[in-house]
Order: C-alpha cells, then structure tokens, then sequence
C-alpha cells in the first residue's frame, strides 16, 4: 500500500489555499496550515512537503524560522524568487501559471496548469498528481520569468480595466468585449503573436490611430500609445510615427 505524501503550508491564503484544496483531492494527506501567528520551529516535523505560501518578502524570514528536517522538502510557490531564499537540507520551488482568485476556484485550477520548478523533484510529483505540465526556470531567470507572467495576467487585466472606463460613458456593455478577447487569445495560441496582431497598427493606419487619440480622455492615451508602440514592434520594430511617439 503506497503511503500518501503529507503536505503543511505555511500561509493559508488563496495560493496555500488552492494547493492544499487541490492536492487533497489527490490523495496528499493536507495537515493543518499554519499562519503569521502560530510558532514555525516545527512545521516541517513529519511531513513531505512544507510549502511557503507568503508574500514573497517573508519567504526567507519564514523559511529560517523552520527547524530544519533532513527528510523534508521546503519549497515556496513565489514566482519571482529561486530556491536560494531557502536554507535548508532539501529545497523548491513550484509556481503555478495561473490566476488564483480564491482557494476554490484556484484549485481546480491547478489541475492540469503549467508549472514552473526548480529544487527538489518531489515537487515533479505535485504537478503529475495535479496532471499538470511542468518547465524549469533557473534562480537567475525567475525574476524574468515572473515579470512574463505579469504581463500576461495582471497586464490584461489593467487593459481590460481600461477598456470598461473607455466604453462606459457610451454605454456599450464591457462584456460585450471578452468574446473578442477570448478569440484573440485562442488566434495568438494557434498563429503566435505576431500573425495574430490586426487593427489599425497592424496595417499602419495612423490616421485612424490618430482619431483613436483624439477621442480619449487624455488620462487613457499614454496606455494606448504604450501598447501601440508594443504592438507595432510585432510588425517591424519601427516603433510609431513621430507624430505620435508620446512626449511628442
């Protein structure tokens, strides 16, 4: 009979939230998480997997106030950080690529997400249990690594805001715009970016760019011409006219 590996995090919010969820519905043995308050000298006592699930600032301070335990992988789930964070016999890191509202929506979430790792290869055995797919990112990329992330999550989610202040005002419905979202995320995935860039900047149409400014509240247009200058770097690098380079 296989034994359950037994996992402990460290900081219950919604990513410790989502892995203990998630990997409970696994066959992983979840013991009670502990938090800011509780004594941490002994959290890696008689457990497999101790997983650091605070903001990333503390995940060094957390870590040294473990007791080491031979036996015992401590990894943390920050995105940004390496594994050197950690001093203790057996060391990882396992951050998800994915959005983590809650404990509930982000475990089921988990399940089958991509990963990236590095350390121990105990955590290997988390993503196959979860069916997910793994990469390594190595200590001195993460911080690159990560910044790739937030670009595509919370970057979207900063345009989109950006996109309900716009269309407000005339009131067309916002949501109205996340089937186009959703087509064009499936076009970059089938074509990549490049080829799946249309619209004015595409065919370099500046002058209906120009009446897209034009019709702006001012606050919005630095954004817009930030993402028009990132969208045309995909045609040819040229950046925009001059006319409209912001500053200008």
């Amino acid at each position: 009979m296989t034994v359950a590996p037994r996992l402990r995090v460290v900081g219950p919010g919604r990513a410790g939230g989502s892995f203990a969820r998630a990997l409970a519905t696994v066959g992983w043995e979840v013991l009670a998480p502990l938090g800011r308050t509780d004594d941490l000298s002994g959290a890696a006592d008689g457990v497999d997997l101790l997983l650091i699930a605070t903001p990333d600032a503390v995940v060094a301070s957390v870590a040294a106030a473990v007791d080491p335990v031979p036996s015992a992988v401590v990894a943390h789930c920050a995105g940004s950080l390496g594994v050197d964070v950690i001093d203790h016999p057996r060391v990882a890191a396992v951050h998800p690529l994915a959005a983590l509202p809650d404990a509930e929506i982000g475990a089921s979430r988990l399940h089958g997400a991509w990963f990236a790792l590095a350390g121990d290869s105990l955590v290997q055995r988390v993503v196959a249990d979860l069916e997910g797919r793994w990469f390594p990112v190595a200590d001195d990329q993460r911080a690159q690594y990560h910044a790739a992330a937030v670009v595509a999550s919370n970057h979207l989610v900063a345009l989109l805001g950006q996109v309900e202040r716009i269309v407000g005002p005339l009131g067309v419905p916002a949501e109205a715009f996340v089937d186009l979202v959703r087509a064009t995320v499936d076009n970059v995935a089938e074509l990549g970016a490049a080829s799946a860039l249309t619209g004015p900047v595409a065919r370099g149409d500046w002058d209906t760019v120009a009446r897209h400014l034009d019709a702006l509240d001012p606050s919005e247009r630095p954004a817009y011409l930030a993402m028009a200058a990132a969208a045309r770097r995909l045609v040819d690098g040229a950046g925009l006219p001059q006319a409209l380079a912001p500053g200008t």
